[in-house]
């Protein structure tokens, strides 16, 4: 009954035919191509400005009296190899949202005229979540993550010297991380809008999930503490208990509906 509510709106509408298999093969074909141009264009553009993305993300170093410093390029090829990480992430970030259009355009070929409606606010949504979740981490969680490590090495009597290499890829991967775990909405949102969870499934397998969301936290964060660990997790159980309400109200409209 699942699999086939999965897959039920993957069907055509009566006025469509149905594709044949390597016209989806060819229509994932040139998915992936827009998708691929869209990041290389989206990577050029930033590739330009890499002097002030450096700038940007070396902000956080100045809560801890400007250690900037402090970094240390250990690799010959350092300067090209971190400008290339620098725009690659950053062109995710500007491109997210054609990224998701195209994506839509083929996981969801059969829309109908109402859902077609909502595909536009809800790509829009999710942009906004990711943006706020880079955004919260960056201009609250990071600054205060890299002050604890900065005087906890310095508590051990060690001098808090940083390689660029490390601390770029330190930055990049928990800001983005964060931006991904405001995600959590929409992902939980769609599975209740094609019937896969229920608002009493997710309110009775809600300690099972607050597991679940400290082991994703475990894993996208880039450092083992139990500080970051926290940091992170405790706005996603925050954001999936919002989330139960939603379904809530989503399950009760949809009743009223079906009564009308």
């Amino acid at each position: 009954m699942k699999l086939r509510n999965i897959f039920a709106f993957r069907e055509p509408p009566e006025s469509e035919s149905s594709k044949p298999f390597l016209e989806h093969l060819e229509d994932l074909r040139w998915t992936i191509v827009k998708m691929a141009i869209t990041m290389v264009i989206a990577m050029a553009a930033c590739f330009t400005f890499r002097q002030r993305l450096v700038l940007v993300m070396q902000r956080p170093l100045h809560e801890i009296g400007g250690q900037v410093s402090a970094l240390r390029a250990l690799g010959i090829t350092d300067s090209i190899t971190i400008s290339f990480h620098l725009a690659f992430y950053a062109g995710i970030v500007i491109s997210f949202p054609l990224l998701l259009y195209f994506l839509a355009q083929f996981v969801l070929p059969a829309l109908t005229a109402v859902e077609k409606r909502f595909m536009f606010p809800a790509i829009f949504v999710s942009f906004a979540l990711f943006l706020i979740g880079v955004a919260t981490c960056y201009f609250w969680l990071l600054p205060k993550t890299i002050l604890f490590f900065f005087h906890d090495t310095q508590s051990l009597g060690w001098i808090p010297t940083w390689t660029v290499q490390e601390y770029y890829s330190f930055v990049t991967r928990f800001v983005l991380g964060f931006g991904l775990a405001f995600e959590l909405p929409v992902v939980v949102l769609a599975l209740v809008r094609f019937g896969l969870v229920t608002y009493q499934f997710m309110a009775r397998t809600r300690p099972y999930a607050i597991v679940l969301i400290f082991i994703l936290a475990t894993i996208i964060t880039p450092t083992p503490d139990v500080l970051t660990l926290v940091a992170m997790s405790l706005p996603m159980c925050l954001l999936y208990e919002s989330c139960i309400w939603i379904a809530w109200f989503m399950q009760r409209k949809a009743a009223r509906d079906a009564a009308a």
